[in-house]
């Protein structure tokens, strides 16, 4: 290998494991499942690789794998309707048929872009037919798991969007009542509008109080630092994802609301200020 592909080997991110099934051991073998997003062939065998090497220290005796990925066809932009394929592959490993068990399952779970791994260590026993039993099992354990991984990843970047969405609608409001407080505040008095020869400094007053008492009122809130879901994504609570989304969705109705009743109510002036509704 030259010197620039051990480079731009070694520096490529490794493969990232979504999830992993419960160890199934039967008369001293161990089926474990893996599941890894795979957008290629490539991709797939780059997973495989890379638990092989995880395995180093206790290497399994199969490691077998199913892809299935959504790819452009030969000669197309991406652009039509029929412009892609799913493209489907196995590896045996040695354990004859095992493959298409994986890849049959992953076709009923409606998973894609993705390498489904089973790893056996044999345990000296012949197994029979319930080995594929324990493969489908495990396969289909991270498969559900790699969908409710999906699922929850759609809610939070939905999350996210609305998070933004929700900090620059409370930004107009509370510009449009910034603008509104600051114009009463500038309207001149009776006594405000009579030249006073009196010095501004006998009432222990300087001209800078007004501008003080406008101060806060002229800052803007700033953008809110984005939400951290970290938690939300360990957790794999879906349903807690999926209240949060209608809660920020009522929180930008109920703002809306009362940006609306300002900016229908406000002056002139106030709409020069704030240049109208977002």
């Amino acid at each position: 290998m030259s010197g620039l592909d051990s480079f731009i080997t070694s520096s490529a991110p490794l493969p990232e494991c979504i999830a992993t099934s419960t160890e199934i051991e039967d008369r001293e073998s161990v089926f474990v499942g893996h599941i890894y997003r795979a957008a290629s062939a490539v991709q797939a065998r780059a997973a495989q690789a890379h638990l092989k090497r995880s395995h180093a220290k206790k290497s399994a005796s199969h490691e077998i794998y199913a892809y299935r990925c959504m790819t452009l066809k030969k000669g197309r932009d991406g652009l039509g309707e029929d412009d892609f394929k799913v493209e489907e592959g196995i590896e045996d490993d040695g354990e004859s048929w095992a493959g298409s068990k994986i890849l049959k399952v992953m076709k009923d779970q409606a998973v894609i872009d993705a390498v489904v791994i089973v790893s056996r260590w044999y345990g000296g026993v012949m197994l029979g037919p319930v080995r594929f039993t324990h493969i489908e099992d495990c396969t289909r354990e991270v498969c559900r798991a790699f969908a409710v991984k999906d699922e929850l990843d759609d809610y939070i970047t939905t999350l996210t969007a609305l998070d933004e969405a929700l900090a620059r609608l409370r930004n107009k409001l509370e510009s449009v009542r910034t603008a509104q407080v600051s114009g009463s505040l500038s309207e001149p008095t009776p006594e405000a509008a009579t030249p006073s020869t009196q010095d501004p400094s006998a009432s222990g007053t300087t001209g800078s109080d007004d501008a003080s008492v406008t101060e806060p009122l002229a800052k803007k809130r700033k953008l809110e630092p984005a939400q951290d879901y970290a938690g939300l994504r360990r957790s794999s609570d879906v349903k807690k994802a999926k209240r949060l989304v209608t809660a920020r969705e009522n929180s930008i109705k109920a703002v809306q609301k009362l940006l609306d009743k300002e900016m229908a109510a406000k002056s002139p002036t106030v709409a020069e200020k704030t240049g109208g509704i977002l």
